[in-house]
């Protein structure tokens, strides 16, 4: 199972990546994720045939089960860091997305 966040075309985009990286500490330390190990990724999205697509970012972060994802996102933690990706996101609120890799 995967925890996907999609973050929309930031207002100011050099604020966002500040936000961003004091975001992902509080990740790492509400997570009890070490700062060297990074389980998930992040991809940021560039303009195309389309031109500027809808989204800035994405994060996708797996877990082993729905259980597993489900009691982190129940978490007093994940809703801190839930409420701090909905701060950090000046181009209106991230889109949550759980998905299943095939």
């Amino acid at each position: 199972m995967n925890l996907i966040v999609l973050y929309p075309q930031p207002e100011n985009v050099e604020k966002f990546e500040s936000d961003y990286s004091t975001h992902k500490k509080l990740l790492h330390d509400k997570m009890n994720i070490p700062m060297d190990q990074k389980p998930y990724t992040i991809t940021k999205f560039l303009s195309g045939p389309n031109g500027k697509p809808q989204y800035f970012q994405m994060f996708t972060m797996p877990f082993n089960s729905a259980e597993e994802l489900e009691k982190a996102l129940s978490s007093p933690a994940m809703q801190e860091v839930a409420a701090d990706a909905n701060r950090i996101s000046s181009g209106g609120a991230p889109t949550i997305l759980i998905g299943k890799s095939s």
